[in-house]
């Protein structure tokens, strides 16, 4: 406990650089901007700008990055409950109850509500992250290439399980990511793979371009489907801000069920804020109604705060996987891998080692940026009304060109272009199908890591697949994994899985 102080103090010292506090803050009003933007999440806003991160230090670079992250949870928040239309997949829930709050007149309290679950939510899950990061480093020293492959095939499986929808759909989504994965030259064997005689593909796809197209693109083709009258906006500035006192001693026992629950499941492969909102709304919803409570989906504070807490708290913890296996268990995750690899870091347990300033520095900035949100946010909700209220034909061109020049930047390649708006239509054709691309995304940036994991492994086994069953750790992981996929066809559970994911 002495150290993880020690370590946290070393961070601190990091985080509260000038340099890397204004870093920060900018992550933090980018986050909320595009997390208020309907049609444009912190996938596509990350990708876009790796290219930037280029000339900037590397635990700068990642303060900003991670800001934009947790910031987009936030900012969802808002537009959903002030436009009834989530500006961020977690913030599905916070319209049910978020929304009616807002026509209620009560939109001051529901925002208050959602900003400070997350703040609270955010702190407890970095506090996990602390506490739990020296543990699992030490753990991730005892992984061979076997046990690294049986790690991914685990979290692959738990991608699928974990994923909103159809199991059959989720799978398919996955092989597609390996199967994209494959393409471009092999580098043990230089052979060049599904190219098809095109030369911009011997290099493989851009991770960028795939991120961009089926996330960016395509929720701002789904966003412009959708008639303007749906979007019903509560344009008044609220005039009381904080909840009253009856409501803070309904939503406290909520908040700190929803950080539970986002804890737990953001170091989950596949798990994420979705699922978090999701898993936290229903368990309130099994909770008995109090005396005078309003029901859920007529605008309950506790259905806005327990998903709000879990969603962020689920943002925290997923550097877990992140930071001490090199796993990124979402496609934010997955992004925060390629911006490491720009700047030579290899994620996994020897960051810690190796580059401890960056590790511990990063941790001390999320509690920082929690603090900023909360302080930024509630004083600013009058200009995201007025952000909200311009006609979204008027956003999306500047999107659109913002993407395309963030694409652009990463190669100087025109033919990147090209395929990020192929890969939009493909993500639109998974939008109308109810496809969750996340899995896609995840298979993509696994599917080559997995490969050579376990190319390595029969090499050192020289050709003997029981190698990955002799060891251990690798047997028990692929165990683990076998079960989760006998669990989910249980009919039980099943149930239960889809019950999960039920709106009313």
């Amino acid at each position: 406990m002495t150290e993880m102080f020690e370590h946290l103090a070393m961070g601190f010292g990091v985080a509260f650089s000038y340099q890397n506090l204004l870093y920060a803050l900018v992550g933090c009003l980018l986050g909320t901007l595009i997390g208020v933007l309907p049609g444009l999440g912190p996938v596509p806003t990350i990708a876009m700008l790796l290219p930037i991160t280029y000339g900037l230090e590397p635990v700068s670079a990642l303060i900003m990055l991670a800001g934009i992250f947790y910031g987009a949870q936030y900012g969802g928040s808002t537009t959903a409950i002030l436009v009834n239309l989530p500006g961020e997949s977690s913030s599905v829930v916070t319209v049910i109850d978020g929304h009616q709050m807002a026509r209620r007149g009560r939109a001051g309290p529901a925002l208050a509500a959602a900003g400070i679950g997350s703040f609270v939510a955010g702190c407890l899950g970095t506090l996990v992250l602390a506490a739990f990061a020296v543990p699992l480093a030490e753990v991730a020293f005892l992984f061979g290439p076997a046990e690294y492959f049986s790690l991914m095939v685990l979290g692959l499986v738990g991608a699928v399980v974990l994923a909103s929808g159809s199991l059959l759909k989720a799978f398919a989504m996955t092989v597609l990511g390996l199967l994209l994965g494959m393409v471009g030259t092999d580098i043990h064997s230089g052979v060049v793979r599904f190219a098809f005689g095109v030369p911009e593909l011997m290099d493989g796809l851009g991770f960028v371009v795939i991120a961009m197209g089926v996330f960016g693109y395509a929720e701002i083709v789904a966003n412009l489907g959708k008639p303007a009258d749906t979007r019903q906006i509560v344009t008044a500035r609220p005039k009381d801000l904080l909840p009253t006192r009856e409501d803070a001693r309904r939503m406290t026992p909520a908040i700190l069920r929803g950080s539970v629950i986002g804890s737990v499941l953001g170091i989950l492969p596949g798990g994420g804020a979705l699922l978090s909102s999701f898993a936290a709304y229903t368990l309130e919803k099994k909770t008995r109604l109090q005396a005078g409570e309003v029901p859920f989906g007529q605008g309950n504070i506790r259905g806005v705060a327990a998903p709000e807490a879990a969603n962020n708290a689920s943002s925290q913890t997923s550097f877990i996987p992140l930071l001490t296996l090199g796993i990124p268990p979402n496609a934010v995750m997955a992004l925060m891998v390629g911006a490491m690899t720009i700047h030579n870091i290899q994620p996994g347990p020897e960051v810690m080692n190796t580059n401890p300033q960056l590790f511990w520095g990063l941790i001390a900035s999320m509690w920082i940026g929690n603090a900023m949100l909360i302080v930024l946010n509630l004083p600013l909700i009058g200009i995201w009304i007025r952000l909200l209220t311009v006609p979204y034909r008027w956003l999306f061109p500047s999107i659109v060109l913002f993407c395309a020049v963030g694409v652009y930047t990463t190669n100087n390649n025109v033919f990147d272009i090209w395929m990020v708006g192929l890969f939009g239509l493909v993500g639109y054709l998974f939008h109308k199908l109810d496809m969750e691309p996340a899995p896609l995304l995840l298979g993509f940036i696994l599917g080559p890591m997995m490969e050579e994991n376990l190319r390595r492994a029969l090499l050192l086994a020289r050709g003997d697949w029981m190698v990955l069953l002799e060891r251990k750790i690798s047997a028990g992981l692929l165990m683990a994994a076998l079960l989760l996929l006998l669990m989910v066809l249980l009919p039980t559970l099943r149930r239960t899985r889809e019950q999960a994911f039920v709106q009313e």
